[in-house]
């Protein structure tokens, strides 16, 4: 870990929200977490952690992900955890008051955001840093939603509406510094 350098924030990459609409990119996230670790940079991987009475029970009546194996982090991700840092989190942002600390000790106010779902958790994490006056990236290709394409569309479209359009972007677009120097295709 290097102060000060960018993180990838690979958002709730569990179990429970990988469906026949998110699972494809599951071997893309994998492949950006491994050649972004393998370049030396920091990951950060949030899990999402449902509970009763919550929110999501309250006004969606929905009580998923509240224990294993929902809330584990796939398996395809498991060898990867080690050398990154895990956050649990009980909302849709990784800006939780114990993390805000831990993330200003670590010196990251570069946020590159990718996984499921585009349109809540990684829209709100890219936002929270947009509001922290912090630099957000949404990588559009390395994220889905378990809800389908139209609503991971949505969450671009607002994305590019809430940190700017040029925030939204591919891993085409990453520099190569922070995947290994092999650049992804367009």
């Amino acid at each position: 870990m290097t102060a000060g350098q960018p993180v990838l924030v690979v958002t709730d990459m569990q179990n429970g929200f990988v469906r026949e609409q998110s699972a494809h990119v599951v071997p893309i996230v994998v492949d950006l977490v491994r050649r972004w670790q393998e370049s030396g940079g920091d990951v950060l991987f949030t899990r999402y952690f449902n509970y009763p009475g919550s929110p999501f029970e309250r006004f969606f009546e929905w009580s998923r992900l509240q224990s294993s194996p929902e809330t584990d982090i796939v398996p395809e991700l498991q060898p990867y955890l080690g050398r990154g840092t895990m956050l649990d989190k009980r909302i849709y942002s990784p800006f939780t008051i114990d993390s805000e600390a831990a993330f200003e000790r670590r010196g990251w106010s570069t946020f590159y955001f990718c996984g499921i779902a585009t349109e809540s958790c990684v829209l709100k994490g890219a936002v929270d840093a947009f509001e922290r006056n912090l630099t957000p990236w949404l990588i559009a290709d390395a994220s889905a939603s378990h809800a389908g394409a139209e609503a991971h569309a949505a969450g671009l479209l607002v994305a590019r509406r809430f940190i700017g359009p040029r925030q939204v972007i591919t891993r085409a677009d990453l520099p190569a510094a922070l995947i290994g120097g092999q650049p992804f295709e367009s």
